[in-house]
């Protein structure tokens, strides 16, 4: 039994089904009052139908099957080589529970596992090492593009790989590839060969989200130059916070690998420790690139006021030079437009004409005085 159905002091109710113990609660208020280790999920309801593969390998082959909670216990005894059971999506904890069981997993690592909204991490539990990294893709909110994070959670022991995702993803597909294809000297590797490459397939899909994001930063830097709208700050400001959550989930990354490839696991061999190695350069350069990100958006923002303020001060320069020149012709007008009987040159024919020629070789000096200032 996985869930204690008696009410817990302050828990709130769980509504779940008889054959499935995961809440699709996004708050951790979900799990207050139970006891450690009680499966309940928490994050985001992207939960898909589960889905378990087993894939056995050694240097003779590979086999790959699609297998079910009946025969998987079976099936795992029969294989012959290194074990890669993947599960994709986390709506059923007796699964969970049962795969656990098999390869006896701490409840405490299946808890884990449930719960999408952890930080990057590795756990040492002797016999088999705990790892969480998450996936970013862009995915499409209305007319706004917003980047997406899901949690894979690996398990590696002596002969085996766990991976366990909240959806359907093809981030492992190149693995595969190279198992089936036989190319490389995955196949002749061990369990810790085979992590080291998962492990560098999610970090490689960092560069395509990097990528992406390099790609808004050259069209909003275009459109500053250009003429910046309202719309542009909106732009940046949403930048800014896709980068802020990049940060936020990649900078546990890098203490993830350093730990790894420092060797303190007797499960990573000599050999697959010069790779992670490599992979721990690339986390560097990623973090790297997301603070220079950072550091861009910052910059942006200050352009993007400081052309405000340029277009504004140019709107206001124009608007007080036309208000000055007009200051003096507003003052003649003024005079004669007073009612008073006498007035020099009101009565003389050409009066009017020379009184309009006098305000325009004013406003023509105004206006040269000006240029020749450089107001203009």
């Amino acid at each position: 039994m996985l869930i204690n159905r008696k009410k817990q002091p302050g828990a709130r109710p769980a509504h779940n089904s008889d054959k499935t113990m995961v809440s699709h609660s996004k708050k951790r208020s979900t799990k207050s009052g139970l006891p450690p280790g009680t499966l309940v999920h928490i994050g985001k309801n992207k939960i898909a139908p589960p889905c378990i593969t087993l894939l056995d390998y050694d240097v003779n082959g590979v086999r790959e099957s699609e297998v079910t909670t009946a025969d998987l216990i079976d099936k795992i005894r029969l294989t012959r080589g290194i074990k890669w059971v993947n599960l994709n999506g986390l709506g059923d904890s007796g699964i969970l529970e049962q795969i656990g069981g098999c390869f006896d997993l701490h409840r405490l690592v299946l808890e884990d596992i449930l719960n999408t909204e952890q930080r990057s991490k590795l756990e040492d539990y002797g016999n088999y090492l705990y790892l969480v990294l998450k996936t970013f893709r862009h995915e499409n909110k209305g007319t706004e593009e917003k980047i997406e994070s899901n949690q894979i959670s690996l398990v590696l022991g002596k002969n085996f790989v766990l991976s366990f995702l909240e959806t359907d993803s093809a981030q492992f597909g190149s693995v595969r590839d190279r198992l089936h294809s036989g190319k490389g000297q995955i196949r002749q590797s061990g369990a810790d060969f085979l992590m080291y490459c998962l492990i560098d397939a999610i970090v490689d899909g960092y560069f395509v989200i990097l990528e992406r994001l390099d790609e808004k930063t050259e069209i909003l830097e275009t459109e500053l130059i250009a003429r910046p709208q309202p719309s542009t700050l909106h732009s940046i400001y949403h930048l800014k916070r896709e980068g802020v959550f990049l940060r936020k989930s990649l900078w546990p990354l890098r203490e993830v690998i350093s730990s790894l490839q420092r060797g303190d696991s007797p499960l990573f061999t000599r050999n697959t420790l010069l790779y992670l190695r490599d992979v721990y350069d690339h986390t560097i350069h990623i973090i790297e690139s997301v603070e220079s990100l950072r550091d861009l958006t910052a910059g942006m923002l200050d352009i993007y006021i400081s052309s405000v303020s340029y277009r504004i001060s140019t709107v206001m320069k124009v608007l007080t030079v036309i208000t000055t020149i007009f200051m003096p012709l507003s003052l003649i007008a003024g005079i004669y437009g007073m009612n008073f009987q006498y007035l020099p040159g009101l009565g003389w024919d050409w009066g009017f004409f020379t009184v309009l020629g006098v305000m325009a070789t004013i406003s023509a000096g105004m206006l040269a005085l000006f240029r020749w200032k450089k107001w203009l």
